[in-house]
């Protein structure tokens, strides 16, 4: 395993890649798990896809906007057969991005692996952050938020969720007011999601059973286990500044969002938190 302290084998290309540029990124979660990470940047459009499966089958995608200062996760979970549900259950979140938490599209087209086998570790670690989602978005106005959403969240009509805070942060970006976007047309694009009342008086799903019907809030935890967080630099000869590499970061969130029924949200568990 390649600790914090050996160099990261990820090189700056001399010459400037062809886009889409691809990594494949080896590394353990908290749990000891192996994971394989893919990073994709594309330049045309400035966006960075990071995708991987979790040990439980759980496939998540995660793709950022750096022109509409937006991130979306999407999540597949596996069916529950033994509880009912035949098919795959598809989540999606929409939250702002800081483009001080990952490092620019052009950075990472130039990035290079020598050995895309090696087990990498992250250098640091970002905590958890707590994600409160109150808004349902509308798929057929989502590209009022970013152009990818619809595309990327098609099979999730009923379950792509934002939050407030970040549709006021978005509208008020000086990105969206120099294009000339009404602020007021952003707001179009969500609705208050049904079951945020009964989200917001504590009724968490999880400590409800599984035959429980009626609105609940949910919970749902991802952990990205690697990513590329900063820049490294170093000193040439001359005590001139270059770019030498990156550092690399993990961050968890746990994403709180209403749910209109018990069954939708079948892996939370109370307990277990």
């Amino acid at each position: 395993m390649m600790g914090p302290a050996a160099a990261v084998v990820l090189l700056w290309a001399c010459f400037v890649q062809p886009t889409p540029a691809q990594l494949i990124i080896n590394v353990r979660n908290a749990g000891g798990d192996l994971l394989r990470e893919r990073l994709l940047a594309n330049t045309s459009d400035e966006t960075i896809t990071l995708e991987f499966q979790r040990a439980d089958g759980t496939h998540v995608t995660q793709l950022i906007d750096f022109r509409a200062e937006v991130q979306v996760f999407r999540v597949v979970v596996l069916a529950e057969e033994e509880q009912g549900h035949r098919e795959p259950q598809v989540l999606c979140f929409l939250i702002r991005f800081n483009r001080l938490g990952f490092i620019s599209v052009d950075a990472m087209s130039k990035l290079r692996q020598r050995n895309p086998l090696a087990e990498r570790e992250p250098e640091d670690d970002r905590g958890r952050e707590l994600v409160q989602l109150d808004l349902s978005v509308d798929l057929s106005r989502a590209g009022l938020i970013s152009p990818h959403v619809a595309t990327l969240c098609a099979d999730a009509p009923q379950a792509t969720f934002a939050r407030q805070g970040d549709m006021q942060a978005w509208a008020a970006s000086p990105a969206r007011q120099a294009s000339g976007q009404d602020p007021l047309l952003l707001a179009t694009a969500v609705r208050p999601a049904p079951g945020t009342t009964e989200a917001a008086a504590g009724l968490r799903c999880g400590a409800l059973s599984h035959t429980t019907s009626g609105p609940c809030g949910c919970h749902l935890q991802l952990c990205v286990a690697w990513f590329p967080c900063g820049l490294k630099w170093c000193r040439d000869a001359r005590r001139a500044a270059f770019r030498c590499g990156i550092r690399s970061c993990r961050k968890c969130r746990e994403f709180r969002f209403p749910v209109t029924d018990r069954m939708q949200c079948l892996w939370d568990d109370a307990s277990a938190s």
